[in-house]
């Protein structure tokens, strides 16, 4: 097998174990970031950029949202950001049940889980 296809696996199996436990990774010295809504235009782009080993950001009605245990703390969504509402989140708080049911039952292929 390929080592950018193993490393991808890989990737892919540490996003869902993060999923299962509903936990940040340990290693991650970043905290994550949040998407100020009343700023964001909801284009996507930090979706679509957001690295699937993560797979942090997600569609949630209206809004696009970061799962903080998801996210590593990476820099790519701001980055890409075309109007700069996405922050370090020092004061996170967990996430509820609601948005782990949807981000479990909206994982997929290209999204940071196995197929």
């Amino acid at each position: 097998m390929p080592r950018k296809k193993e490393a991808s696996e890989r990737a892919r199996a540490a996003r869902s174990g993060r999923v299962a436990s509903r936990s940040r990774d340990a290693v991650w010295k970043h905290p994550p970031r949040r998407i100020e809504a009343s700023e964001c235009i909801t284009c996507d782009t930090c979706l679509r950029n957001c690295p699937p080993e993560f797979g942090a950001i997600v569609d949630w009605g209206l809004d696009v949202v970061i799962v903080p245990e998801l996210c590593s703390g990476c820099p790519v969504c701001v980055l890409v950001c075309p109007v700069d509402c996405i922050y370090v989140d020092e004061a996170w708080t967990p996430t509820g049940d609601e948005l782990w049911n949807h981000v479990e039952l909206t994982a997929g292929p290209g999204r940071g889980t196995a197929s």
